[in-house]
């Protein structure tokens, strides 16, 4: 018999729904009204500030690390170092190749400095040449003593009318690992300060970018605050700097800071993130009480949604998903679920199980020579035809294309044979297919009883084992699983 399957009972989901939105709604309304200025801030300092913190942090080094990639990408360039081994001769190759580099990258400008002849090589050809008594010159001799592989400094840009610009300084070296010069790319701190602008906006925070010693080289306003002269944050300035990255709170005209700093290592800058707590309190209140009104709503809406939908959708929804939408017999979810209970009963009081898996003999044939609207009629009466013949216990399942598992609970195996022949006889006696009347059908079968030592899956092996003996001996057959050991 075709059965389906009560997926949940539909009185019992919509009371515990009910029991979790109505408790999630007073609840929230009692912790709101009673929660004090102190579990606020605790939010703030826990959740909201460092995770938004993060995601300046991940958009800010996203945008700004890239220059440093370009800058590498250069130093490390194959054309740039043999030009000038060749001896610099054609000064419009390394032209065109750091005015490639600007347009290409939407640079503000892009440079190369040569150790050997001291030119500073430009888009525009040769814009100068470095000098150690000039001092505008002094971060060339700066970069080629450092340690480090590259700088990011803020430098007012000769080539372009003194426009104050961020400069990613690298150093470049030979294949030899000789020091030769200096490239990079530049970024005008207006368009730093503009997406610095744009995520205040965005966060509702303050964020500015300091060096080492603490000093703010970019921000998002008109005139750098100095760190140094803020009450409350000069005195652990030092040891923020120090640790890196962290949370900290001071006071500044009696308003509670919260700052969080993460250092960029790629940038060697720290990323300061400024949020003032009386603020952010205020905003929070009022969220509050909005969010408890739309909790009501909500929860009377969903409710009422919930109770019509699944008492108009749960037959549906049922019989979708356990019966197999072409012959109207249970899938292998429902079987899963069947067969678990069946076996969970079976363990209380034992009783033999057996299984029949049939198999349509020759249905490829058929679907080759009338087609696959043929073959699908033969598998919709087929299956009517199983469902009409067993037993009101038992239930049969579309166990693949053309295979059909039947469970027969309270069966031994000598009574399953009997069904199955059964079983076999009714359907190449049967008119399956009206429209071609030429069509005769017939099944194999192959039938097991399940034995205490084995899992339902086991036992279905075998009965497969035992079809495919029937298929050999000639099909139109039936064949039993040897008992185990």
């Amino acid at each position: 018999m075709s059965r389906s399957i009560r997926i949940f009972d539909r009185r019992s989901l919509i009371l515990l729904l009910g029991l979790l939105l109505s408790g999630g709604f007073f609840a929230t309304t009692l912790f709101g009204y009673f929660v004090s200025k102190e579990a606020i801030r605790s939010a703030i300092i826990g959740q909201d500030l460092p995770l938004t913190s993060s995601n300046i942090y991940s958009e800010i080094q996203k945008d700004l690390v890239r220059p440093v990639l370009i800058s590498s990408t250069m130093a490390h360039d194959t054309f740039l170092r043999d030009w000038i081994l060749r001896g610099e001769n054609k000064v419009s190759e390394m032209s065109r190749y750091l005015a490639e580099i600007k347009q290409r990258h939407g640079a503000f400008s892009s440079f190369f400095v040569s150790d050997t002849s001291g030119n500073y090589y430009t888009g525009e050809g040769i814009l100068k040449q470095v000098r150690e008594n000039e001092p505008r010159d002094a971060w060339y001799y700066r970069v080629r003593d450092m340690r480090d592989e590259y700088e990011i400094n803020v430098d007012p840009d000769l080539a372009n009318l003194d426009a104050l610009t961020i400069f990613i300084n690298y150093r470049v070296f030979d294949f030899d690992q000789r020091y030769i010069g200096a490239t990079g790319i530049g970024l005008t701190v207006d368009s730093v300060r503009r997406l610095i602008r744009d995520y205040q906006a965005r966060f509702q925070r303050t964020i500015y970018f300091t060096d080492a010693t603490g000093k703010v080289v970019v921000h998002g306003g008109e005139t750098a605050p100095d760190l140094r002269q803020r009450p409350g944050l000069a005195q652990q300035l030092d040891r923020i700097l120090h640790e890196r990255t962290g949370f900290y709170q001071f006071e500044d005209a009696g308003d509670n800071h919260i700052l969080n700093v993460n250092y960029l290592p790629e940038l060697k800058w720290y990323l300061f993130v400024e949020q003032n707590e009386d603020v952010a309190l205020a905003g929070i209140r009022q969220t509050l009480y909005v969010n408890l009104i739309i909790s009501l709503v909500v929860t009377l809406i969903v409710t009422f949604l919930a109770y019509l939908t699944l008492g108009s959708y749960q037959s549906r929804i049922e019989k979708m998903a356990s019966t197999d939408k072409l012959t109207g017999l249970l899938n292998r979810h429902a079987f899963g679920i069947l067969i678990d209970k069946l076996l969970a009963n079976n363990r209380r009081a034992p009783r033999p199980i057996s299984f029949l898996l049939a198999d349509i003999d020759h249905f490829k044939d058929i679907n080759d020579r009338h087609g696959h609207r043929i073959g699908d009629e033969v598998l919709s009466n087929i299956a009517q035809r199983l469902s009409a013949t067993l037993r009101e216990a038992d239930f049969a399942v579309r166990w693949g294309g053309e295979e059909f598992l039947m469970v027969l609970p309270g069966c031994p195996l000598n009574e399953a044979l009997v069904v199955a022949e059964k079983l076999r006889h009714a359907i190449a006696s049967a008119q399956l297919a009206p429209g071609e009347p030429t069509i005769r059908i017939t099944l194999s079968l192959g039938v097991s009883e399940l034995d205490d030592s084995e899992t339902a899956d086991h036992a279905i092996s075998r009965a497969d084992d035992a079809l495919y003996a029937a298929k050999r001996a000639g099909r139109n057959q039936v064949s039993a699983a040897p008992p185990l050991g």
